[in-house]
Formats: structure tokens, C-alpha cells, sequence
């Protein structure tokens, strides 16, 4: 069973998903604070957190990056903020996924269901009959277990960096924009942006499997292309 966390100042906000999702047989926790929730990952695993915007204290955007630091697990951002620049800081901050409000039931389960069947992958959580390896230097990605090692030692990306990683390894010596990579992990329209938050999540993903992060040899920029994988 699933067990995911609500974080949202909003009592009511709370008791309705919490309602929802138990309906569909998750398991549900709450908080109403950033701080609060810091406090709960830290002595407990969760499979998905759902995390407001606007909260007194640390907002979702300074919790989220917070939280990047202790755990892995997809996190879906709820916002009455709308904005194009919203969206986008909630990417960069290491958001999932962001769900403007108001939402409906249907398209909140849809998403919260999607995020987990990602991160069930990528933690190995479903069984495959074979596993498909690729290796590219001294980086092994097991595409069915979502295990990635550097030097036979197991490494921790997030499910979109291991998305990110297993194109690249997938598809080696090949040109990605910005727009396609963006299109392909995020699985929405690329939009005005989206270029900042892939080059970031680049830049994360680089710090964990280069040598030198600051002068790449897996992962390089093609200048005014996008980027590549060197076999």
C-alpha cells in the first residue's frame, strides 16, 4: 500500500483528499506545515507527497527543496498560483508535478497515480522477467529494478533524473533539445521556461555521475542544440 503524505495549512483542503485517496485504498498522513512535514520524512518513508504553495512559515517551494535532501519520492505540487513562472519555480525547487488549483478529484487522482507508477519503476517495486542494463563509462542503469551504480556502488537520483539518464543512455550519440527532453520526462507540452528546468535538473544529474561536473564528458551540451550522451 502506497502511503503518502498531505501537506497543507488548509484543514479542509486536507480532510478532502485525505478522503479521496483513502476511498482508492492509500494510505494517508498530514501536516499543515512545512516544517511539520521536514519533521515526518525525516522517521518516515512515503511514496508521494502532496505539498501546497502557500503556507505560513517555510512555503512549498523552500519545504520542497528541503525535502530533496532527505527523500526521493515524487512530489505534486497544489497551487492557486497558476503562472507560468509559478509552475516553473515549483520544477526547479525539484516538484514532480504541479496541479493548479482548483483541481478536480479525477485529474488529482490521475496524477497522483501516474507519479506513483513512475516511482514504483524506478524503485524496482514491480517484478520484470528481465532485466535491461546499459553501461556507459563507469555508470550502469538497470532500467527494471531503477538501480544506477557508479563503480559497482549504488547511486540516488530522483525518478526524473533517472528518466533523464536512462534517454541518454538509451539513445547514445544522439541530439536532445531542451524542448524534446522536456516533452519526454515531464510528459506535457514544453512552454516558455522549461528550458531552466531541464538544464537544472541536468546540472543535478551531472553532479551525481560525473567526475567533474564542471567540465562533463557523459552528459555534454551541444551549444544551440541541446544535449548528448558519450558512449
Amino acid at each position: 500500500m502506497s502511503r503518502i503524505l498531505i501537506v497543507d495549512d488548509n484543514l479542509e483542503i486536507r480532510e478532502i483528499i485525505t478522503i479521496l485517496l483513502e476511498g482508492e485504498g492509500f494510505e494517508t498522513e498530514e501536516a499543515e506545515t512545512g516544517e511539520w512535514a521536514l519533521e515526518k520524512i525525516r522517521t518516515t518513508e512515503y511514496d508521494l507527497i502532496i505539498l501546497d504553495v502557500m503556507m505560513p512559515g517555510l512555503n512549498g517551494y523552500q519545504t520542497c527543496v528541503e525535502m530533496r535532501k532527505a527523500t526521493n519520492a515524487p512530489i505534486l505540487f497544489l497551487s492557486a498560483r497558476s503562472q507560468v513562472e509559478d509552475k516553473t519555480m515549483g520544477f526547479l525547487s525539484g516538484g514532480d508535478d504541479y496541479l493548479p488549483k482548483p483541481f478536480s478529484y479525477q485529474e488529482l487522482l490521475g496524477r497522483v497515480k501516474a507519479l506513483l507508477r513512475r516511482y514504483q519503476v524506478y524503485q524496482g517495486k514491480e517484478e520484470k522477467q528481465e532485466a535491461t542494463v546499459y553501461c556507459v563509462g563507469k555508470i550502469e542503469l538497470n532500467e527494471e529494478t531503477g538501480i544506477v551504480k557508479k563503480e559497482g556502488r549504488e547511486i540516488s537520483l530522483t525518478d526524473t533524473e533517472f528518466e533523464l539518464l536512462k534517454i541518454f543512455f538509451k539513445h547514445k550519440k544522439q541530439i536532445f533539445s531542451a524542448e524534446r527532453l522536456y516533452e519526454s520526462v515531464w510528459q506535457e507540452p514544453y512552454y516558455y521556461g522549461a528550458s531552466n528546468i531541464v538544464m537544472v535538473h541536468i546540472r543535478n544529474l551531472r553532479g551525481k555521475i560525473e567526475e567533474d561536473p564542471h567540465n562533463p564528458q557523459m552528459i555534454r551540451t551541444v551549444w544551440g542544440r541541446g544535449y548528448r550522451c558519450e558512449g
